[in-house]
């Protein structure tokens, strides 16, 4: 084989083991055959046993990376840059480049429920029927990061053309009906005063059905009925939203609130409502996982320990990990940087790509025009890194509790953390009123935050090792 098709069959063994992770079938199958296309070995199709040494040494990190990214460090990198299969600090960053995008992408495909809608290889645990989602999906489920320069054609989407994709899908409105009509809510405190939406009394009110410590406000409860009904939340939302949406209107009040009462906060109170939104995410319930069930027997020779799975990351105990502080290592003044000095116009590509994902809005919601919809958004994104141990220094997470509501809450965490666990059902459950496209584009939002959120890890003890 030439130095090319090697380059080529490695990133797309790389590209299968990271989906794998999540049990993407759809994902997985789709680069079985890029690989094949491309000159590699059906012999590594047969399983990890089965690939190149230099390529098994980075399975590790793949399974760090997908579900405990905070527990990675230099020493990982040291050991793939030493011995005689060693790997040069660009093919690093390219792999990590591949392993994040890969397990972001996996987040997308379950949360708008393509593996069931295109090819039926889901999870045995979903058994929920397909659901039509809008075009936006389609395409950018295609994404995938490009490989370098080479004279034959390269069998992944670019990353430049990832984010070509994203912005089309900011700037070419999806015309869908809205899934669901008027969702009645008490917002109380729409006189002018700011409403306290984290009482249980307003948890009642937006969405959680009253139990103690909802999302919205305090510590979430984890025990007896509470948790009970927590757990089947999703698979009761859709027949009864009116226990479990938020109006759009009621939402819109609540953001024109927030950003006529922009308050003042002391950097300790920050951190306090930081790590009370952390604990929180902590206590929150998945979609419920149901009796354990085997991996799929077309992806379960691409994975080693599948019972290394998340953990909140509030629940790190003895592993003395400190909260990641985007005021000392981000993805503008550092990430950026480190990628594109390793991985030719790369850092460019991923750049764009976050900023147009960040960026989404029709400026509509739930078809009402001229909505400006920047708090939701960062509330959104915010969470979705708080999940993964990452805070964002200048934010003040109370507005995360006042903007989603729990079962918004239970949903990000399921397709960032769980997203074999997602069903079409679970897509139809969530932000009810707002158009498909619309929906889309909070996917688009938790692909792209956990994106970032692994590689800012990664790349931080790559600099490390560096240094």
């Amino acid at each position: 084989m030439s130095y090319a098709v090697d380059y080529f069959a490695d990133m797309g063994q790389i590209s299968q083991d990271a989906a794998a992770r999540h049990q993407c079938p759809y994902l997985v199958k789709r680069y079985e055959k890029e690989f094949i296309n491309q000159g590699g070995s059906s012999e590594w199709l047969r399983g990890l046993d089965h690939i190149p040494d230099k390529l098994r040494a980075i399975y590790d990190i793949n399974k760090i990376l997908a579900h405990r990214p905070w527990l990675l460090r230099k020493e990982h990198i040291e050991l793939l840059t030493k011995g005689i299969n060693s790997w040069s600090l660009s093919e690093v960053v390219h792999a990590m480049v591949l392993l994040s995008h890969f397990h972001s992408l996996s987040s997308f495909v379950f949360s708008c429920g393509l593996t069931q809608k295109l090819d039926g290889l889901s999870s045995p645990k979903l058994k929920s029927a397909p659901a039509t989602l809008g075009a936006p999906a389609t395409a950018t489920a295609a994404a995938a990061p490009s490989l370098p320069p080479q004279p034959q054609p390269q069998p992944l989407l670019s990353v430049a053309n990832a984010a070509t994709i994203v912005r089309q899908t900011t700037t070419t409105p999806v015309h869908q009906k809205t899934v669901l009509g008027e969702i009645s809510l008490n917002t109380g405190g729409a006189g002018g005063t700011k409403p306290d939406y984290n009482t249980q009394n307003a948890a009642s009110n937006n969405g959680s059905g009253g139990a103690p410590g909802d999302g919205a406000g305090g510590a979430a409860g984890g025990g007896g009925a509470g948790a009970a009904a927590l757990n089947g939340y999703l698979a009761t939302a859709q027949q009864l939203p009116q226990q479990h949406g938020i109006s759009v209107e009621a939402l819109m009040e609540r953001m024109k609130v927030l950003s006529q009462n922009q308050d003042e906060c002391s950097e300790a109170e920050l951190s306090s409502r930081f790590k009370n939104v952390e604990m929180q995410t902590a206590e929150l319930a998945a979609v419920t996982p149901g009796p354990a069930v085997a991996l799929p027997p077309n992806i379960s020779h691409y994975v080693d320990d599948a019972n290394f799975i998340y953990q909140d990351f509030a629940r790190r105990g003895a592993e003395n990990v400190n909260t990641f502080r985007i005021q000392d290592y981000s993805w503008e003044d550092h990430g950026y940087s480190l990628v594109d000095g390793l991985y030719n116009d790369v850092g460019t590509y991923l750049d764009e790509k976050f900023r147009s994902a960040y960026n989404l809005t029709y400026c509509t919601m739930g078809g009402i025009k001229n909505v400006d919809t920047s708090k939701f958004r960062r509330a959104i994104w915010n969470y979705i890194q708080c999940i993964y141990g990452i805070r964002h220094d200048d934010y003040d997470y109370g507005e995360v509790n006042q903007l989603l509501v729990r079962p918004l809450k239970m949903f990000i965490k399921t397709a960032c953390c769980f997203p074999e666990r997602i069903t079409t059902k679970d897509y139809d459950s969530v932000l009810v009123e707002l158009q498909d496209s619309e929906k889309v584009h909070v996917n688009l939002m938790i692909m792209e935050a956990r994106n970032q959120a692994e590689l800012l890890y990664a790349l931080r003890e790559i600099m490390r090792y560096m240094t």
